[in-house]
């Protein structure tokens, strides 16, 4: 990244407008009368505003609403680079002194008292339907509950600002910026305060691969995409053309912004594969150099995780290796194999997890003991929803498992089903119990999705507010037309644009008590205490997992056996009768069951009643 110093006296506003011959600053004090000021050019397409004088004839420099006027177009833009849109998308950006809020973290060493987040239980937060009020403040209310239920890093669902008042997070256009209607940026530090204070970490959601269409300003102001690739959104992020050394800076920065600025702990990227990227020298395996920089210089762990379905671990390979250097990636693997054995679902993806199609796996279970001890189904195999081999194989000796997240559900898992209905929909109270218990107490990385841990009834359904009505027809009309295509009618599609959609995917905290879902929450509480106490933070490996199953019986026995920790195994019965399971292993002690009443550990034997699953040391 490039050190900008400029003149003395001049406040700190600047922009990136190389095509421009004419920037000016629209400004005013907040609630004051407005006035344009010329800004000076620095070099490299640079611009800054003289504000000595201007600032005075005043009476204050902070706060100020801004915005930029190039070569006299209107309206005037927000700055790319603003950290506060009170105003929305389109309005004018405000000035924000991150220094000055009363850090209480100074003490912090990361999560896990400086272990980091490999092992630990993410939870993914989605802040506007986490609670009513949809804000960060609010969100604070409930971090008690993370904590009991033994979360270690919250994951909070992009806050970027994005257009309307409701959003996923994915069609944000203000990188820099904290959602105004979730409480602005210094709610975010706020909530990360908190976060630290309850020995939480917090890792941000960021999407460096494109930007929504309402209030993407960027190409006006510089070369921030570029044609000579294309993404599902169109033309690529820029990273390997004419200019894209002042883009790579403008992300590379970003990130070591909500680290430093918001003591953020980790970043989960989105689809990482998006980022094309040419260059001698890959974005990723860039930032990941510039972020290990950083956590030498402040003294803690700075984690990154990447969405990436490439199924190559060249993801989670150190920048020295020639790898990229993320610190884990999301395996959607294990939540495919883990759905469609669960469920019976086989349709789009979920085909080639319900095993035959001339592999050597027979059958969904088969899927997931390789899925189990081998990372990836797709690991140099045909893919037959891609039409081509997919992947590369992990070293099993080698790699961290630790290195891959696993899960059961996800904001995209659950959301993009046509209703937004999650596992629970489906499954026996006792299957969904035994598929916890698989990826909670696996040597991988678990993710919780927000109300998953209570079973929760509340769907999480796919919305948005765009005000363009060009724009919410657009998307209004495409997910009918997804959906419709596989036989759903109009009339059963939720409108992405009804604000009932979002009103209907905010968790209902008061199931909580509900027996059932009181239950659901004891069991998910006790796995990951128990994964406290089974995985200590340390490496571990696929090598030391061994995964027997029973395809006609279904019956699944995972035996993780380090060579450093006492070994023990998840055996879960996902028959509709009682069922003896063989536990090579002999004697055992019995740590946990979802039934405890007809659980019993034999001499190389487990009995597990009907749609059961039990955790036991192995001796």
């Amino acid at each position: 990244m490039e050190d900008r110093r400029w003149p003395a006296g001049q406040v700190p506003i600047a922009v990136w407008a190389p095509a421009a011959t004419r920037v000016e600053l629209e400004w005013a004090p907040v609630g004051g009368p407005a006035r344009r000021d010329p800004m000076t050019a620095v070099g490299k397409g640079w611009w800054c505003w003289e504000s000595q004088g201007a600032a005075s004839a005043a009476g204050t420099a902070y706060p100020i609403d801004y915005a930029f006027v190039l070569d006299g177009d209107e309206p005037a833009l927000p700055d790319p680079r603003g950290a506060w849109l009170p105003y929305g998308v389109h309005g004018p950006s405000r000035t924000f002194d991150a220094g000055a809020f009363p850090w209480s973290d100074g003490a912090w060493l990361g999560p896990r008292s400086g272990a980091g987040v490999l092992g630990g239980v993410f939870y993914e937060l989605h802040v506007g339907t986490f609670t009513a009020e949809g804000t960060l403040d609010a969100a604070l209310g409930r971090l008690d509950h993370l904590v009991d239920l033994g979360v270690d890093v919250v994951e909070l669902m992009p806050v970027a600002e994005f257009p309307g008042r409701w959003n996923w997070g994915y069609d944000g256009v203000a990188l820099y910026a904290v959602d105004d209607g979730y409480g602005g940026p210094r709610a975010l530090q706020r909530f990360v305060d908190a976060c630290h204070t309850r020995g939480l970490g917090v890792c941000l959601d960021v999407v460096h691969n494109h930007l929504g269409a309402s209030g993407n300003y960027l190409s006006r102001f510089g070369p921030y995409f570029t044609s000579a690739h294309e993404t599902p959104w169109g033309p690529a992020v820029n990273l390997d053309n004419e200019g894209s050394e002042q883009v790579r800076a403008f992300l590379l920065e970003n990130a070591v912004r909500w680290f430093r600025d918001f003591h953020l702990d980790a970043l989960r990227l989105d689809a990482v594969h998006e980022l094309k990227d040419d260059s001698g020298r890959h974005y990723l395996a860039e930032l990941s150099d510039v972020v290990a920089g950083l956590a030498h210089e402040v003294g803690r762990p700075l984690d990154l995780v990447a969405e990436s379905d490439l199924n190559d671990p060249v993801m989670v390979t150190p920048t020295s290796e020639g790898g990229r250097g993320m610190t884990a990636q999301w395996d959607d693997d294990i939540h495919h194999a883990l759905h469609v054995s669960l469920t019976g679902e086989r349709h789009g993806y979920y085909a080639d997890f319900a095993g035959g199609g001339g592999r050597d796996e027979t059958g969904p279970l088969d899927v997931l003991a390789k899925v189990l001890t081998r990372g990836f189904l797709h690991d140099g195999t045909m893919s037959t929803f891609r039409g081509r081999p997919w992947g590369r194989p992990v070293d099993v000796d080698r790699l961290d498992a630790r290195r891959l997240l696993g899960y059961l559900q996800t904001h995209d898992q659950v959301g993009n089903r046509m209703a937004g209905d999650r596992i629970t929909a489906s499954l026996a109270p006792g299957l969904q119990a035994a598929g916890a218990a698989l990826y909670l107490l696996a040597p991988t990385t678990p993710m919780i999705f927000m109300g998953e841990e209570w079973a929760a009834s509340t769907p999480w359904q796919f919305f948005t507010s765009f005000e363009e009505e060009v724009l919410a027809d657009a998307v209004r009309r495409g997910r009918r037309a997804e959906f419709g295509s596989h036989g759903w009618s109009e009339d059963e599609v939720p409108d992405p644009q009804d604000p009932a959609t979002r009103d209907r995917s905010v968790l209902d905290w008061s199931e909580v008590e509900e027996p059932a879902r009181a239950r659901a929450l004891r069991w998910y509480t006790a796995c990951t205490r128990l994964r406290r106490d089974l995985l200590a933070p340390a490496p571990t490996r696929f090598a030391d997992v061994s995964v027997d199953v029973d395809e006609d019986a279904r019956w699944v026995v995972l035996v993780h056996a380090p060579a450093d920790r006492p070994a023990y195994a998840v055996v879960a019965n996902l028959a509709e009768r009682e069922q003896a399971l063989p536990l090579a292993a002999g004697p055992a002690e019995l740590l946990l069951a979802w039934e405890e009443d007809g659980t019993v550990a034999g001499d190389g034997v487990v009995i597990l009643p009907p749609h059961a699953v039990a955790v036991l040391r192995l001796r």
